[in-house]
């Protein structure tokens, strides 16, 4: 590994430890939350309210010392809400743009599930291009962004399912989930006087985080890897349980990941461990079971499970 790439790792640990310090018990859920900023995607955090959820995002925000924004999502919310708005101005007897806050580099969409399907429409094309068009004139977000989206299960009140076209622009869904007995009692003690994040220093800023992306970029990924992970994909369009299968974009989205997840753990280079551990984060929430798989009981989880177990992985020698 060279000095670069050996750089990167320190300073993804160092990132990594500062999130740590904060969020109790939930190092592997930090890990892909890590593995999707270095890998420029955008997450979906599924979970009853209350899990921490907008505390981890919050603490990553402030960890990369980077602009931060939050939309709270509701029935009433508009697409300009989020994308801005053009307001006459008296003055200068034109229009003036007033942006949203999707002009931001870490954007938490908490509840997105409970926006109307129109608003919801409005963050696509920022997802996807990192732009917004309004009032005929395009503008470029800053760079890097990063949309993390909170949703409630749909089977709660109020909720809207999103579309599947919106689901496949998120790099990863995750969930939190409670904390354990000891950690909560922790987390009793820790915030008895000050939540722990307000004491929370950046350890890097948005220069640095762009040079980690770029370090991503460098990672190795031999042949017989990369058509392990190509395989998978495809696989799941031919799994008969599946009425739709991974897109390309998926497939892009895992290698960028799997990426992401090598540097993280010390590698300049991917093995098909990495592949194996982040294909059900990055492609459950992109599939359709069949009408009998669902009725069957099978879940999108289940059936990569499976589909895993069927593809034979390549043995590599490390470098």
């Amino acid at each position: 590994m060279d000095a670069v790439a050996q750089e990167a790792v320190w300073a993804a640990g160092r990132l990594k430890t500062n999130l740590e310090s904060c969020i109790l018990g939930k190092s592997s859920e930090i890990e892909l939350l890590l593995t999707a900023l270095l890998s420029g995607g955008h997450v979906l955090l599924e979970d009853v309210p209350g899990t921490g959820k907008t505390v981890l995002v919050k603490a990553l925000a402030k960890s990369v010392n980077g602009q931060f924004r939050r939309i709270q999502c509701n029935p009433d919310l508009l697409p300009t809400d989020i994308t801005g708005v053009s307001i006459y101005h008296p003055k200068q007897e034109s229009f003036v743009f007033r942006p949203g806050p999707v002009m931001t580099n870490l954007l938490l969409v908490d509840e997105i599930n409970r926006a109307t399907t129109k608003t919801q429409s409005a963050l696509l094309e920022a997802m996807e291009e990192r732009s917004i068009s309004a009032d005929g004139e395009n503008y470029p977000l800053p760079s890097p962004f990063l949309l993390i989206a909170t949703q409630n299960p749909i089977d709660f009140e109020g909720t809207y399912p999103l579309p599947e076209a919106q689901l496949d622009r998120f790099l990863m869904k995750l969930r939190l989930g409670y904390p354990d007995h000891e950690t909560e009692k922790q987390m009793l003690r820790d915030q008895a006087e000050q939540h722990p994040v307000e004491r929370l220093a950046p350890v890097m800023d948005i220069e640095g985080l762009l040079a980690l992306q770029q370090a991503v970029r460098q990672v190795h990924i031999d042949e017989a890897v990369s058509d392990y992970l190509v395989t998978i994909v495809q696989e799941t369009r031919r799994h008969r349980s599946l009425a739709l299968g991974a897109s390309p974009r998926a497939t892009l989205g895992l290698l960028a990941a799997s990426k992401s997840l090598a540097l993280l753990r010390g590698r300049d280079y991917v093995i098909p461990d990495d592949i194996k551990y982040l294909t059900p984060y990055v492609l459950s929430h992109r599939l359709l079971l069949q009408t009998d798989a669902r009725l069957d009981g099978q879940t999108a989880e289940s059936v990569l499970e499976q589909l895993l177990q069927g593809i034979r992985v390549p043995i590599r020698l490390e470098k």
